[in-house]
């Protein structure tokens, strides 16, 4: 979104809002997303799939009436005036929801992303080992990338959390909306969400160096602006996590440079070649196991001495040979990845072939 979205807190009531009957819904099902539009049914995402509820089909009024509840007014106003509108709602002390209004045909409809309040450990995530010593850098820059609900958010939460418990250090988070809540441990974690305590992210990078960060958390890395300041919040001795959507390693690498004018793109190459850290790129497949119904298939890029080069000479197509030449210092491709999935009986064979 161009603009800023309104600076508000949640409107809080006594009576629980009607919504929350749905949100609930998806808890209990252990769904991943609630889709409401006019004149379907409720759906809940479960397993990747979508799936009825045994509600009744909603009308256009009833979906207003149920979204606007949980809309301070200002929110309401600018989803009025824009067409679509971001923000997270909290059931209970364990689960939020990340929630997307927008009109489709000239009608609202409704798309939440359930956010579990415990961030899982490296372990329940079946990340390969070296993530975890990714997250124990002190500098530069660490990309998470995939496609839309991979699982990014919960991999650097997951990163995040491990730093708090391991590291006396400020960590400052810019997220829209925010996710997952992290309870200061042996860090102290501030978390700032665009819109209500911040307006924008652009805002919310100017003053970041003035908040004394060692670790900062870009939600997502989404134009030139924020991704220049990211980059040099990590030339500048900071960790520095984010987001991006691509499908690799290789793609990353473009789209980080695709996001700066062709005159910079030169500096921007030897810029991002000495600042990137490592890449951690994943998708999210069905899984085997009924007690993992999802497991991510991830490739690693860490910085050595042989990517930075490949990368400042724009060599970015010998960057897979690298990958695979690298296993000993902890990178893996995806079709590695693939293999010992397949290999541990986690996916199956035809899915590994996709």
């Amino acid at each position: 979104m161009t603009k800023s979205q309104p600076m508000d807190s949640q409107i809080i009531s006594e009576k629980p809002p009607r919504i929350e009957k749905w949100f609930r819904a998806a808890i209990k099902a252990d769904a991943s997303d609630l889709h409401l539009k006019s004149g379907m049914t409720p759906k809940l995402r479960i397993h990747s799939r979508l799936k009825s509820t045994t509600g009744s089909p909603m009308g256009e009024k009833q979906i207003e009436d149920l979204v606007f509840e949980i809309m301070t007014p200002s929110q309401k106003k600018f989803f009025q005036e824009n067409g679509a509108l971001d923000f997270a709602y909290q059931v209970g002390e364990m689960d939020r929801f990340r929630i997307n209004v927008f009109r489709q045909r000239s009608r609202t409809s409704m798309a939440a992303r359930r956010i579990s309040g415990v961030i899982p450990p490296f372990e329940s995530l079946h990340l390969p080992a070296i993530v975890e010593k990714i997250a124990e850098q002190h500098d530069g820059l660490v990309l998470v990338t995939g496609p839309t609900g991979c699982g990014k958010t919960t991999t650097i939460a997951s990163m995040i959390d491990h730093i708090n418990v391991t590291r006396g250090c400020h960590i400052v988070t810019v997220e829209d909306p925010i996710e997952f809540l992290h309870v200061d441990k042996k860090a102290i974690v501030s978390q700032r969400e665009i819109g209500i305590d911040v307006p924008s992210y652009e805002d919310a990078l100017r003053s970041l160096l003035r908040q004394d960060p060692d670790v900062v958390l870009v939600g997502e890395l989404r134009d030139y602006e924020t991704l220049s300041a990211a980059m040099g919040a990590a030339e500048t001795g900071h960790l520095v996590f984010g987001t991006l959507h691509a499908n690799n390693a290789s793609q990353t690498i473009q789209r980080v440079l695709d996001l700066f004018p062709q005159e910079e793109r030169d500096l921007a190459r030897q810029t991002f070649a000495l600042s990137m850290r490592a890449i951690i790129s994943q998708d999210l497949l069905p899984g085997i196991k009924k007690e993992n119904p999802r497991v991510p298939a991830v490739e690693i890029l860490i910085s050595t001495p042989i990517i930075r080069k490949l990368i400042a000479e724009g060599r970015e197509n010998d960057i897979p040979h690298a990958i695979r030449a690298g296993a000993g210092e902890g990178m893996q491709d995806i079709t590695e990845s693939l293999r010992i999935l397949i290999e541990e009986e986690w996916i199956d064979y035809k899915v590994g072939l996709r």
